[in-house]
C-alpha cells in the first residue's frame, strides 16, 4: 500500500464532554481534514460513579502521510468519563517524492487533555504502524486534578511484517507528560532511529536492537477509579518468576510505581502484536465496571 495521493494537511480536533444529568454529553465535537472524530451512542452500564461517553479518532484515506500535522484538544469536565479509541491502527505512510515534497518530512500528532476533578479519561488507541522510511513524532500532554483518573496506552508495531517490513521506518518519537495539580508526575520519552546516537558502540540496525519483539506498549494507570486494576497488576507482577530462560519469552512485561501519586507504569513487549493486544485486553477487564461492558467491548478488537 503506497501513501495516499494528497499533499500534507494540518488537521485539528476538539472533544469536550460534560455530565448532563445521569448522561455524558459532548458539548463540542469538531475536526478538520484529514482528521475525523465520531461519537457513537453507547449504553452505559458501569458502576454508576460517572456517566461515560465514547469517541473514535480516524483519518481519511486510512492513514497519515509525511508532513501531516494533527492537533487534538480534549477536555473532560467534572463527574464524567471519556473512552477514546482509534478505528484501526494509525498507519504512517512514507511520502511520495514530488513537487515541494521532502523525503525527510515528519508526520506529527499532538494531543492535549485536561481533566477536571472526579472523572476518568481512557485512551486506548490501536497501535501506531510506521511504514518503511516513515518518520513520526507524537507528543501527548495530560493535565489532571488530584481526583482525576487516567488510563493511557501508547504502543507501536515493527511495521508491515506481511510485506517484509520489520523495523525499517526512519524515526519514531513519542513523548507523554502527565501533570497532576500543575505538578509533573511523569515524563516518558521513546526515541527510535536507524542511526545510533552513541559512537562508542558498534552500529546495529533498529531490527537488531528491538528483535525478537514486534510490538512494544507503555501503559499508565493513575487515579482512584483504576485502583482495583492497579492492585491486580501489582499482585500479578509480584508472582512473576525471575528464573533465567535460555530463549526469549513470547511476551515480557514490567511494572514501575510512579514516584508520587497512586499510579503505575507498565511496559510490555511481544513477539506478535496480537499477543500484546490480548494481554492488555485481559489485564484491563476491570474497566468494564468503570466505563461499562459495552464501551469496553470496543477495545482491542
Amino acid at each position: 500500500m503506497s501513501a495516499p495521493a494528497r499533499t500534507p494537511q494540518h488537521g485539528t480536533g476538539k472533544v469536550h464532554i460534560h455530565a448532563f444529568g445521569a448522561h455524558a454529553h459532548f458539548n463540542q465535537l469538531s475536526y478538520t481534514y484529514p482528521l475525523r472524530i465520531l461519537a457513537p451512542t453507547v449504553p452505559f452500564a458501569g458502576d454508576g460513579q460517572v456517566p461515560v461517553g465514547v469517541a473514535y479518532m480516524l483519518s481519511y484515506g486510512g492513514g497519515l502521510v509525511s508532513g501531516d500535522r494533527i492537533e487534538l484538544e480534549v477536555k473532560v469536565e467534572q463527574g464524567v468519563g471519556l473512552v477514546f479509541y482509534t478505528q484501526g491502527s494509525t498507519k504512517v505512510f512514507k511520502s511520495r517524492l514530488g513537487a515541494n515534497r521532502s523525503d525527510s518530512t515528519t508526520t506529527t500528532q499532538h494531543l492535549t487533555a485536561t481533566l477536571a476533578p472526579s472523572n476518568i479519561f481512557v485512551l486506548l488507541p490501536d497501535p501506531i504502524t510506521c511504514f518503511q522510511s516513515a518518520s513520526y513524532t507524537q507528543i501527548q500532554t495530560f493535565h489532571l486534578a488530584a481526583t482525576s483518573s487516567l488510563v493511557l496506552l501508547d504502543w507501536f508495531t515493527s511495521g508491515r511484517m506481511a510485506r517484509g517490513e520489520e523495523w525499517v521506518f526512519e524515526r519514531y518519537y513519542s513523548k507523554n507528560e502527565i501533570w497532576i495539580d500543575q505538578k509533573r508526575m511523569a515524563r516518558d520519552v521513546m526515541l527510535l532511529t536507524q542511526e545510533q546516537e552513541s559512537g562508542a558502540l558498534p552500529k546495529r540496525s533498529l531490527k537488531d536492537r528491538l528483535s525478537p519483539y514486534a510490538c512494544y506498549a507503555t501503559l499508565f494507570l493513575i487515579g482512584p477509579l483504576v485502583q482495583p486494576i492497579v492492585q491486580s497488576l501489582q499482585t500479578g507482577y509480584g508472582d512473576i518468576s525471575q528464573r533465567q530462560r535460555s530463549e526469549p519469552e513470547d511476551l515480557i512485561w514490567s511494572l514501575s510505581p510512579l514516584v508520587e501519586g497512586d499510579g503505575i507504569c507498565i511496559r510490555v513487549a511481544g513477539k506478535e502484536t496480537e499477543l500484546v493486544r490480548q494481554w492488555l485486553k485481559i489485564r484491563l477487564e476491570g474497566l468494564k465496571s468503570v466505563v461499562g461492558v459495552e464501551a469496553y467491548s470496543k477495545a482491542f478488537v
